[in-house]
């Protein structure tokens, strides 16, 4: 179910984004982050955040036998895009009670 919800989350930010890069393009999403110190702490929130997203994909990636590179590299250059995709294309885990 949490899955379904991501997708449905990531839907509607790929269209926002790809009309974001119609719109002004790649390299202006970040020249306007630049402009006065608003938009600076904004980036750097979304690179805080992405940078602890990225790190928690690297340790899910060891403990679950997958390849974090494409995910990492993904995130540095699309953000969110990589952490969200990573998440959706995950296997199901099973747990194991604690107690026995």
């Amino acid at each position: 179910m949490l899955k379904f919800i991501v997708a449905l989350v990531l839907i509607p930010f790929t269209v926002l984004s790809m009309a974001s890069l119609w719109q002004v393009g790649y390299w202006a999403l970040f020249t306007q982050q630049f402009a006065n110190f608003g938009t600076q702490q904004v980036l750097a929130d979304l690179l805080i955040a992405v940078g602890i997203c990225m790190y928690w994909m690297w340790r899910d990636a060891q403990n679950t036998g997958r390849n974090p590179w494409p995910w990492l590299a993904l995130s540095m250059v699309s953000g969110s895009f990589g952490p969200l995709l990573y998440f959706i294309t995950a296997k199901k885990r099973v747990q194991i009670p604690q107690n026995i």
